[in-house]
């Protein structure tokens, strides 16, 4: 889930928030500014504020491995149609424990098996959606086929299997006058003649009409002015009657037919329609004009082929209230009309578009509605139950929400009781909600999450004690961190809070601890370190907001930069030198920034972004920085060399090889051998590829660079050149998933 989802606060777990206005002015120098004599807590107060852990819509169940290997054993015996919902299931899994990798892993497997062309629909959607980065490399990945295959458009009328003629008639006739061998559909003023027998054939009405006992049967004349079907309409039926197939036929005289052909149940008639409309929705405006007649007539492959347009156009289509519309009131006979058996997936989609676009909004309840209402198990239940659960609280509808949790906890969801908690807690009841923590806590193999819920429920050292044991079971949790830091600020012990938020930021680059150690540097006046965390926030998100989204980060920097004395070129690279020698990655991001602003060789700065941000486990700020230095390219080279490894990150090795082959047959560069060997190591299976690579990283080696980069590179040949021998079978014989470890334990592309 994209989107922060903020919780109601616990009055008692914050800490005064800033007043961004005041602290501008101060730094306008409208008001005297603090001075470390004057640092107060009242004054570290304003700076400082933790926000209470958010309620997270995911599915968080007690024992991961337990739930993950049942996946496993249900994916080896469970039927081909199965499969993609299992898939689903795994990555909200995924997605609970934030494997950004092992979620798309999920979402690709549960396309490549898609049992349905609503399945392949849904989950092509998905991961397109999921990739919406690559949006931006478009133009690169459209020359490798393989690369986008699951983005482009597929072809709903193949994929539709054609309805067997099982409602073709037999021509006997029972009471029908066997001398009348046409019959004339008088339509107005005009009269059609047909074949009678042929129009008898196309459905059990027309044959009883005809052929029957009824009056039309002993007719020559019959009149179909009341059926809204034109003459024209009336006489290229007749020819489908004759033929089998519809000619060149107009969409508007087409969608006469279909309805005719509906209400008279000529059903190769109408399955010929709604394959011919199908192949005519080509916008937006159009799947919305047809997919109402695809549900009113009962048109599947022209309910799908809307779908896929809608879908192709997600975010953006959930912004119009016509296509809203459709998603949100179609009852069960309709969703199975637009979306087969794939209704739960489709909504699944839906509801995360909708919560990243505006959690609270009527829109994502109702596809979370819709969610609950097209799930079929249990576990597909207790998640929807959970994810309206959060909205709900969300928009301060307690009671609902208190209803929705209660639902996903009688189904086994476990982590719904941390929503019972915050409800209980804004009512009045917080005894009941620690109480209930403790509960939880002692029932079942304890998580860290448990400590953490329950902690904002005490004060003092059992608050302390909870949040010690959080970060003990589950140390990726940054709000124990986040809050030791504050309280320590708060008790004037500086260091040791800025030590406590370094122990987080040591291992994760999460915003919010970055904001919170900003607002540290700025309560004692630390204006270097303050602009080196606040750049490196704006390197992973330039349109931050910080202070509850009351202030841009872009304006905090101009204001403290103001503080700091300015960095020449020549100190850029040195400081740059420095913090990438000793692997200060944050500091080296706050450089780098730095020197973008300045001009210069852009197209390697960004490059570097790239690598620092990829060992910080940042993919998507990284992927941003590889195609700016694309943009930002000097050389035809050096494009090349930022596109291999734009498509080595998107894992298409062997397309990234081939990038690195066209650069170095321009010109022989250090990055070009480099990217070459690393690409080489991942995709080729060759036992004899180890000593290629290591040749590779020596001839980069003979390329100008910079020292640190041959520096690193000199440290990996001399790990690898073991490999060579051919006296170490084993170790050769290993060599491929050895060399693929090493370099990525050893940071070498950085």
């Amino acid at each position: 889930m994209r989107t922060f989802f903020p919780s109601d606060s616990c009055k008692e777990s914050q800490l005064n928030a800033i007043n961004p206005q005041s602290w501008l002015q101060v730094e306008r120098g409208k008001l005297s500014k603090f001075s470390s004599s004057h640092t107060t807590s009242s004054s570290i107060e304003s700076f400082i504020k933790v926000p209470e852990p958010p309620v997270v819509p995911f599915f968080k169940p007690i024992d991961y491995v337990e739930v993950l290997a049942q996946i496993h054993e249900e994916l080896e015996s469970c039927s081909p149609q199965e499969r993609s919902n299992l898939y689903l299931l795994q990555f909200q899994i995924f997605r609970g424990l934030g494997e950004t990798k092992l979620m798309r892993r999920s979402l690709r497997s549960a396309w490549q098996k898609a049992g349905t062309v609503h399945e392949r629909l849904v989950f092509g959607a998905w991961l397109k959606y999921e990739k919406q980065g690559e949006e931006l490399i478009a133009d690169l990945l459209a020359t490798c086929n393989r690369c986008a295959q699951e983005f482009g458009p597929i072809d709903v009328v193949s994929q539709h299997p054609i309805k067997v003629n099982g409602s073709s008639q037999e021509t006997a006739v029972m009471n029908g006058d066997q001398s009348l061998k046409n019959v004339n559909f008088r339509i107005g003023d005009e009269k059609i003649v047909c074949d009678r027998q042929k129009i008898a054939s196309l459905s059990a009405p027309f044959h009883a009409m005809l052929n029957g006992y009824f009056t039309e049967s002993l007719c020559e004349d019959i009149d179909l002015s009341e059926n809204n079907i034109s003459p024209l309409g009336m006489r290229t039926i007749g020819e489908f009657s004759m033929t089998g197939t519809l000619s060149e036929v107009p969409p508007d005289l087409l969608l006469e037919i279909l309805v005719f052909a509906n209400k008279f149940c000529c059903e190769r008639l109408k399955d010929d329609c709604d394959r011919k409309l199908a192949s005519l929705v080509c916008t937006k405006d159009d799947a919305v004009e047809l997919m109402e007649y695809a549900i009113e007539e009962n048109s599947p492959v022209l309910a799908a082929s809307c779908l896929q347009v809608f879908l192709h156009e997600l975010p953006d289509c959930l912004n119009d209230e016509q296509v809203a519309e459709i998603f949100s009131h179609a009852d069960r006979q309709q969703r199975s009309i637009i979306v087969g058996q794939a209704s739960f997936s489709l909504y699944c989609l839906l509801s995360e578009v909708a919560m990243n676009l505006d959690p609270r909004s009527d829109k994502t309840v109702c596809f979370l509605e819709q969610l609950i209402e097209s799930a079929e198990t249990d576990r597909q239940r207790l998640l929807a139950f959970h994810q309206l659960g959060c909205v709900r609280l969300l928009r301060k509808e307690y009671d609902e929400a208190e209803r929705l949790f209660e639902a996903a906890v009688s189904l086994g969801h476990v982590y719904s009781i941390a929503g019972l908690a915050r409800l209980s807690y804004i009512k009045g009841h917080k005894l009941w909600s620690y109480e209930k923590l403790s509960s939880v806590i002692s029932s079942v193999n304890p998580l860290g999450w448990m400590y953490q819920e329950r902690s904002l429920y005490c004060e003092g050292d059992k608050r302390w004690e909870d949040l010690e044991k959080a970060t003990e079971l589950d140390p990726t949790l940054t709000y124990p961190y986040m809050y030791r830091a504050a309280s320590l600020m708060m008790k004037q012990n500086v260091q040791v809070a800025l030590a406590e938020i370094n122990r987080v930021l040591g291992f994760k680059l999460a915003l919010e601890c970055l904001e919170l150690r900003f607002c540290l540097y700025l309560a004692i006046e630390d204006y270097k370190a303050a602009i080196r965390d606040v750049q490196a926030i704006l390197t992973l998100s330039p349109d931050y907001r910080m202070f509850e989204g009351r202030v841009a980060a872009s304006q905090l920097r101009t204001l403290v930069r103001e503080h700091v004395d300015n960095w020449t070129t020549a100190d850029c690279w040195m400081q740059l030198y420095d913090r990438w020698s000793s692997v200060d990655d944050i500091g080296s991001l706050s450089v780098i920034y730095q020197m973008l602003e300045s001009g210069g060789a852009k197209g390697v700065l960004y490059f570097r972004q790239s690598l620092l941000l990829l060992r910080l486990n940042c993919p998507d700020a990284a992927m941003r920085s590889l195609e700016l230095a694309r943009q930002h390219a000097s050389s035809e080279h050096e494009r090349l060399v930022y596109e291999g490894w734009i498509l080595y990150d998107t894992g298409h090795c062997e397309e990234g090889l081939r990038k690195a082959e066209e650069s170095i047959k321009i010109k022989r560069s250090f990055e070009a051998f480099f990217l070459k060997a690393y690409a080489l190591a991942d995709s080729s299976l060759d036992l004899s590829c180890s000593s290629t690579v290591i040749s590779l990283l020596e001839n980069a080696l003979k390329c100008p660079s910079d020292n640190l980069r041959k520096g690193q590179t000199q440290q990996l040949i001399a790990t690898l050149m073991p490999l060579r021998s051919d006296t170490l079978e084993p170790i050769k014989a290993l060599h491929v998933s050895i060399f693929s470890e090493t370099i990525r334990l050893q940071h070498t592309r950085k």
